[in-house]
């Protein structure tokens, strides 16, 4: 496996070029975090990535994590001690709240920091991204002294953190879990359930596991009414935050999976453990959803990372690789593979998508900045609408490109690709996940026809539209097939516009990814004139930005027919 190299200039330009960094600069919410410092910090996590990270990945495939006769699960070697690197130097608390020990800094930073760390390692960068997700349900929804005793040791990284959703019986369908909780007198919760698919759910890379548990109360009425949210921790924790006794939670099986070997993918069984519940009984789907969705945007950047490395892989061996010839190759030698035509249409398609997915996962960390940093109300509303109307996107649109990107990887490697040898076949298998866990792709489509086109009356999309009109001529056209087949789907609700659902996805993730590289090449354009001595990064940007406004982008109206042909053809 080749070494990894981080993108520090792509992340800059997509930070200040496409999602505007320095306007969040001037907001007063971020005015005294040190955002003059980002490139700073981009380099330092680019370099502990890249060192120690990186070197990691291979490992970790080859070995796995391991589960003991106890219980106890021991992370590949070496995972310890990068973990404690990592807490070290604060990435856990990039964007935290400073009430809790955060650097405070907008999640649009963190999300191009955790993109090197994800990049890197996919399967290390699982077990830090669940801890988020923790520390945002728990200090949006805990009370004061739950924020207080669970907190700091999430932020500073000396504890982690999990979701526990999923059960055999209940997986996508998460109202018909069985997880049981029951009150006891002194107002804390006992549990009894078996959970599945829990990713990093144990663990020896720090002191204790807080998990947040959905389970339901005896007299709950079925279905998602009848979820609540509990804090499970692995150890118990004192009201002074003092570490206890082991809980009664445990893990009973780890998964044999296709990728993401070091990741545990864990069973977890609860046996009568000991919880507390988070904000009221019957109100855990909706608290979860402050966990889930920034998850599914760290996931959509999954795909984004993945893309990332694969394609810096592919380009490597490309330029090595030797085999056949051109009509200038001197005589008697071989062309390396990266000089054939077709090579290069792979590694420029790589490349292209690549770009086009950090833009949005970039846009959409913005607009979720945007939506609670704003001092104006109006504003805010508006950002919030746009977050929520592009994280289905970026979660579904960008991992589905992350399994594309990787498999054109093995492609560009040919038959070496296919054998484990040389690790591009890692990269596909790790990023096969992403489209599945934290709600399937197809579940992000429903979402996104269902709940987020008809939000506010379709004002957040024809905004959208609205500001991406106007820039190239092949936008233009995507554009308008994404309004008419939104206007469809809305006059043909029901298994017609589901239907039609992850087609559409696919064509809005294909016109915002349009918009993201007509404004890379504007830019590029004006940059190449204005700082000849960068003449060939922005060379660079103009030739993978025409790419996809050439060749990729003028996919999305073709699938205007997909997306109106109704449910007819599905029976």
């Amino acid at each position: 496996m080749s070494p990894y190299s981080p993108p520090l200039h792509d992340i800059s330009f997509a930070l200040r070029h496409i999602a505007d960094l320095d306007q969040l600069a001037r907001l007063p919410a971020w005015a005294d975090v040190g955002l003059d410092q980002t490139e700073d910090l981009l380099a330092e996590a680019g370099r502990l990535a890249s060192e120690v990270m990186a070197p990691l990945n291979r490992l970790g495939d080859q070995v796995g994590s391991v589960l003991d006769d106890q219980g106890n699960v021991t992370a590949p070697e070496g995972f310890r001690q990068a973990y404690q690197q990592y807490i070290k130097s604060g990435w856990t608390a990039v964007s935290a709240s400073p009430e809790h020990g955060g650097a405070g800094f907008p999640l649009l930073v963190d999300v191009a920091i955790q993109e090197m760390f994800t990049s890197a390692n996919m399967a290390f960068s699982l077990c830090p991204m669940l801890s988020q997700s923790a520390i945002g349900a728990i200090s949006t929804h805990g009370t004061p002294q739950q924020q207080q005793r669970w907190l700091p040791a999430l932020v500073s990284g000396e504890w982690t953190g999990t979701m526990l959703l999923t059960e055999p019986q209940a997986g996508s369908d998460v109202g018909a879990l069985a997880t049981r909780a029951e009150r006891q007198s002194d107002g804390t919760y006992r549990l009894w359930g078996q959970k599945i698919f829990i990713t990093w759910g144990e663990h020896d890379m720090a002191d204790n596991i807080v998990h947040c548990v959905l389970a339901r109360t005896p007299d709950a009425p079925a279905g998602t009414r009848g979820i609540s949210l509990f804090i499970v921790p692995k150890h118990t924790v004192a009201a002074d935050g003092t570490r206890g006794q082991r809980n009664a939670i445990c893990c009973i099986g780890l998964e044999e999976k296709v990728g993401i070997h070091a990741s545990p993918t864990c069973v977890m069984e609860l046996d009568g453990a000991i919880g507390e519940l988070v904000g009221e009984e019957g109100d855990g789907m909706r608290l979860m959803f402050t966990m889930m969705n920034k998850a599914r945007l760290l996931v959509g950047l999954e795909g984004l990372a993945i893309a990332e490395r694969s394609y810096q892989q592919a380009a490597a061996f490309a330029a090595e690789r030797r085999q056949g010839r051109r009509a200038d190759t001197e005589p008697g030698a071989q062309a390396p593979i990266a000089d054939h035509p077709d090579v290069r249409r792979m590694l420029l398609d790589m490349r292209a998508r690549t770009e086009a997915m950090r833009g949005l996962i970039f846009l959409n960390a913005a607009a979720a900045d945007q939506a609670v940093g704003h001092p104006d109300p109006e504003h805010r509303q508006r950002a919030q609408q746009r977050a929520e109307l592009l994280t289905p996107v970026s979660k579904a649109w960008c991992t589905d490109q992350g399994v594309e990107v990787a498999s054109l990887g093995i492609q560009v490697h040919g038959g070496m690709g296919f054998i484990e040898e040389t690790g591009a076949a890692q990269h596909w298998r790790d990023s096969r996940i992403a489209p599945i866990y934290e709600g399937t792709n197809g579940i992000q489509a429903i979402d996104l026809v269902g709940r987020k086109l008809p939000m506010n009356h379709g004002t957040p999309l024809a905004a959208l539209l609205e500001e991406m009109g106007g820039w190239d001529k092949n936008l233009d056209q995507a554009v308008a097939a994404v309004a008419q087949s939104a206007r469809w789907l809305a006059e043909h609700p029901g298994d017609d516009a589901l239907a039609g659902a992850t087609p559409f996805l696919e064509m809005l993730g294909l016109t915002v990814g349009g918009w993201v590289m007509a404004r890379t090449w504007d830019e590029a354009s004006r940059r190449q004139v204005a700082e000849p001595h960068r003449s060939d990064f922005w060379r660079a940007k103009q030739t993978s930005s025409r790419f996809f406004l050439d060749q990729i982008l003028p996919k999305a109206p073709a699938l205007a027919p997909a997306v109106t042909s109704g449910a007819a053809a599905l029976s």
